[in-house]
């Protein structure tokens, strides 16, 4: 932990999370989680002032998640300790719950734990949950692949969703394409693009898609299919002229500080 001062206000930087007790018993984690992307550090600002703003619910972890999160990391070793914990703990929570101890097991990148508890989850509740959350918990796996770059294992997510007979949507597919340009693979991110084009207006590229695919395509120097990414969003992307502007500046900004 480091502390700055800015006149009577201290800046921390925390590494790991510290609980806040709640009046409802439940602990706030809503300075360190995040829904999609998430950093390692987090700012947390300290002082005589409460700078403290109202969070949603599902950002505030209960005490028994807590408590599971730990069980589960003491367990980790063993698959015969961790199905233990899974049977006797985690089946014990709420679904709310539930969800939070894989999304926080997935913020802290315990890859393997999450991959437990997201199987126990899919095989539990997935014939009670409707598309959209199976769809979302894919999703986040995906995502968590493709930040370790196990690319092999995100396909074999990927192919079990259609397998299952659900309709991949828009960020499925965005998630898959990240994970291709995760290992430089440019050539399977852009056909996975092109199938999301094919396949109607119930699954069309978004601003995520081409923000993820410019980016990524103008930091390797890929500048003619950059062009041509940029005039094939006009027809995806509301207020396209902004939209290709402002990847354009957050491209040269990251530049600059590299150079400096």
């Amino acid at each position: 932990m480091i502390l700055r001062a800015t006149g009577s206000i201290f800046r921390t930087t925390v590494l790991f999370p510290t609980p806040i007790s709640s009046n409802n018993n439940r602990i706030d984690y809503s300075h360190f989680l995040n829904n999609r992307r998430r950093t390692k550090a987090t700012s947390v600002v300290c002082g005589l002032r409460s700078y403290q703003k109202r969070k949603p619910p599902s950002m505030v972890i209960s005490k028994e998640s807590v408590s599971v999160i730990h069980a589960l990391k003491l367990a980790k070793n063993s698959d015969e300790k961790l199905n233990q914990v899974l049977k006797s703990k985690l089946l014990r929570l709420l679904k709310a719950d539930v969800l939070d101890v894989l999304a926080e097991l997935q913020r802290q990148n315990q890859l393997h734990l999450s991959l437990k508890v997201f199987e126990f989850i899919i095989g539990d509740e997935e014939d009670r949950c409707d598309d959209t959350l199976v769809l979302s918990l894919y999703s986040d796996m995906i995502l968590l692949l493709g930040k370790n770059k196990m690319v092999e294992m995100a396909e074999e997510m990927f192919d079990r969703v259609v397998e299952k007979g659900l309709k991949p949507d828009t960020r499925l597919f965005n998630e898959m394409i990240g994970v291709y340009l995760q290992v430089g693979n440019k050539e399977k991110a852009m056909e996975v693009f092109g199938t999301m084009k094919g396949l109607g207006s119930w699954c069309l590229p978004d601003e995520l898609t081409f923000t993820i695919l410019i980016r990524s395509l103008m930091k390797n120097g890929e500048n003619e299919l950059v062009e041509s990414l940029k005039k094939e969003s006009f027809d995806y992307v509301n207020a396209p002229g902004k939209f290709v502007q402002k990847v354009q500046q957050i491209h040269a900004k990251r530049r600059v500080n590299l150079v400096v």
